[in-house]
């Protein structure tokens, strides 16, 4: 099936002047930013841009495709898909402005984001999601039990610094994380701002804590927010939201449909699917109902532990984790048992309580198919 790099062929050839923005164009924006653009597009002091044709080819003098393929994450792919868009006529002239990426072991975020002026007088501000450093994961993590996140804050305050008073018609969006900045920005931004957002898009991005669907502000924005999930979506089924979501087909299976290099497209729109597939809606039911039985200060010990281990284990990215040896992981096991023993207990009790959610989860499910 067809998927984003097809489109490229299929729609490149047409300015957005000629075919209006549509979801695909918004999936494309949410997976570029993933690219790594220090020292290529400007920062956002900064007041000049870069087209996209001339940004793509400054990062493969630098970067070589050796070099990106060795690389663990599923968001190398932006690289290659930022080299097919400089080809297009729809791409390879838009404007890429105001880049930032940013982390802070203190702060415990990783912030990345980046503003794409269109040749309709458009602009998109695209926030990337979870880099593969462990400090990136810890931030998600943090969601579930932080009302805000120092990366929420400083989404609002991209989107409150960057956009002008020219800029008449705002797109936001993002990938996993990057599509809950998004909506987080679009919610707490001037109002001024605001008031010129067309849409707001989450691309398999995880919900909020329940204050913040109960605010005012969000459900002012909430018929602006497209909310996309593969059909055995993890990530996006996190946390709680208000607005409907839309289901779509992927060529992958199981956590690999995160990736939205899989996501199938037809025409000008993502191919959708009725719901979520059965094992999906299991894991949301375990995963909310474990969060439940945890107060908040549960969930910020049992993350404190968790990634304390990480970090005395010497495990500071995904790489890290992904090329780690059985004697690694021998290592790492044993390190829960060095801590002392308030954090053993957070970690264990944690754990036999997640398990315990599971299994009942799957003892309903069977109960309910029998009826």
């Amino acid at each position: 099936m067809a998927n984003i790099m097809d489109y490229l062929h299929w729609r490149g050839d047409l300015l957005f002047s000629e075919a209006g923005f549509n979801e695909v164009d918004n999936l494309i924006f949410s997976e570029l930013v993933y690219v790594d653009f220090q020292s290529i597009v400007p920062k956002v002091s900064a007041k000049d841009s870069i087209s996209l044709k001339e940004a793509s080819a400054l990062f493969f003098e630098r970067h070589t495709e050796e070099e990106i393929e060795a690389k663990v994450s599923i968001t190398k792919m932006s690289a290659f898909l930022m080299r097919e868009m400089a080809k297009t006529k729809r791409f390879g002239k838009v404007r890429l402005c105001h880049y930032i990426d940013d982390i802070d072991r203190q702060e415990q975020s990783q912030f990345c984001a980046m503003t794409i002026r269109l040749d309709d007088n458009s602009v998109f501000i695209a926030y990337s999601g979870t880099d593969n450093t462990m400090i990136g994961w810890r931030e998600n993590f943090n969601m579930s039990f932080l009302t805000e996140t120092p990366g929420q804050l400083k989404a609002v305050e991209y989107l409150n610094q960057t956009v002008s008073p020219r800029q008449k018609n705002i797109r936001v969006g993002g990938h996993s994380k990057g599509g809950n900045l998004a909506v987080y920005a679009s919610v707490y931004c001037k109002e001024s701002i605001q008031n010129r957002i067309l849409s707001v898009y989450s691309n398999d991005g995880p919900g909020f804590m329940g204050v913040m669907i109960e605010k005012e502000e969000y459900h002012k924005m909430l018929p602006k927010i497209h909310t996309f999930i593969p059909e055995s979506s993890i990530v996006g089924m996190l946390l709680e939201r208000e607005e409907d979501y839309e289901v779509v087909k992927s060529t992958a299976n199981g956590p690999m449909q995160h990736d939205v290099m899989t996501w199938e497209v037809m025409g000008n729109h993502l191919i959708r699917t009725e719901s979520v597939t059965k094992q999906s809606e299991l894991l949301d039911k375990t995963l909310k109902a474990w969060v439940d039985k945890l107060d908040t200060k549960q969930r910020e010990e049992f993350v404190d532990v968790l990634f304390t281990i990480l970090e005395e284990g010497g495990i500071k990215t995904t790489d890290d984790l992904a090329h780690m040896s059985w004697k690694k992981f021998v290592e790492l096991f044993k390190l829960s048992s060095t801590l002392d023993q308030g954090s053993q207990e957070v970690l264990k009790g944690s754990l036999k309580l997640l398990l315990g959610e599971g299994q009942k989860t799957i003892k309903e499910s069977v109960i309910k198919k029998r009826k």
